[in-house]
């Protein structure tokens, strides 16, 4: 039980959370899941507990705008021990991520903001990534062996402040401006938590191919630690580890599903977390297939999306997922440094959070060779 493998790693003085993340990640034997929290479930656990939001602080034709369902019919939940942390069961209105994962692979990766390819390809290569990988996705078969496309390719995105994955910093002159739609989605929701006033100024998109993982890692970067870090999921189920504040401390595995949305504040604002696996599956979450309800959206976003971009989009996360996190940078008056010291690294893959798969490692060293970047996944 993973449990009990966490605290026999811990007596021995151990990485205990790399042994956790090693136990999800393994693929012979498969992980055993069972006891991964749940949350779409009828929840059991003594370590979780109902949270209350404050439905009076965002209306209803607020949210609506958004793609959000009524806050007083938000499913939340907090973790014992990790004060801070919310967990919210997915809040979206039916069809309405359907908007969401179009903004992430067809709008959010074009020029100016900055995605993986821009460090291995030339910028007039990167440019309209979703133009030069739709035909070829929708006529993709299952051959396995069929070339990746630059979508494929996608393993992380920035938005607003953009992060520098060396430095580990962010700066004013690294900077475009960060997606409205975004920026209100992220309001709303921060809103609801106790949050008013969050104001969306970096965005980190990660893409998550089927033997993807997300490296150990602490998002401390941002000057303003007072603020929430928002989370959201789209696509096929990952594991999510929330550890501690070292890596000797066991972490809690819990599922992320589709449209599902974590906030991580206070005490568990600066906590060890990582994604060791997507979970297998051959079909597209249900939430996905439901259809957008056609009620007026006065002055709103226009969240329908046509069937040739769904057609796309539901290709790719039979096999993908797509998450989005969300940070405010600065507190009130607070600008950069003029010179920043660059921070130690807290993952092992340098470009980006993923750790590599074995395929992939073989496959980065043809790059030069092939013109292929297969990434940091």
């Amino acid at each position: 039980m993973t449990t009990k493998m966490a605290a026999s790693i811990v007596e021995h003085g151990e990485d205990a959370f790399r042994k956790l993340f090693k136990f999800y990640k393994r693929r012979n034997p498969p992980p055993d899941f069972s006891e991964v929290i749940d949350f779409s479930k009828n929840l059991k656990s003594e370590a979780v507990f109902v949270s209350q939001l404050n439905p009076g602080s965002v209306s209803e034709e607020e949210v609506y705008r958004v793609g959000l369902k009524p806050v007083k019919d938000w499913r939340a939940y907090g973790l014992k021990g990790y004060p801070g942390f919310l967990f919210i069961s997915n809040p979206f209105l039916p069809g309405s991520q359907q908007y969401w994962v179009k903004q992430c692979l067809k709008v959010y990766p074009q020029k100016p903001n900055v995605c993986n390819l821009d460090m291995h390809m030339p910028s007039a290569e990167t440019e309209n990534i979703w133009e030069k990988s739709a035909d070829i996705i929708r006529k993709k078969g299952s051959g396995k062996r069929e070339p990746k496309t630059l979508l494929e390719k996608l393993r992380w995105v920035t938005l607003g402040y953009h992060y520098n994955w060396d430095s580990k910093t962010y700066s004013a002159d690294h900077y475009t401006p960060f997606p409205m739609d975004l920026h209100s989605l992220s309001d709303k929701v921060a809103a609801a938590c106790g949050f008013p006033g969050f104001n969306a100024e970096a965005g980190i998109l990660n893409f998550y191919r089927s033997d993807s993982s997300l490296g150990i890692h602490v998002d401390e970067s941002e000057l303003d630690h007072s603020q929430p870090l928002l989370s959201f999921s789209f696509g096929q189920t990952a594991v999510f580890l929330l550890g501690g504040t070292k890596r000797e401390e066991p972490a809690t595995p819990m599922f992320m599903r589709s449209g599902d949305i974590m906030v991580m504040s206070g005490f568990s604002r600066l906590l060890y977390h990582a994604v060791p696996c997507i979970v297998p599956s051959t079909t597209l979450p249900s939430c996905l297939e439901q259809q957008l309800q056609k009620e007026s959206q006065p002055d709103g976003l226009s969240l329908e999306v046509s069937q040739q971009d769904w057609e796309i989009c539901s290709k790719y996360l039979l096999t993908s997922r797509v998450n989005m996190t969300v940070r405010q940078v600065l507190g009130p008056g607070q600008s950069f440094p003029s010179a920043q010291t660059p921070k130690d690294p807290l993952c092992e893959s340098k470009g980006g959070y993923h750790e590599s798969s074995e395929e992939e490692t073989q496959k980065n060293k043809r790059w030069k060779s092939e013109s292929e970047y297969e990434g940091d996944s």
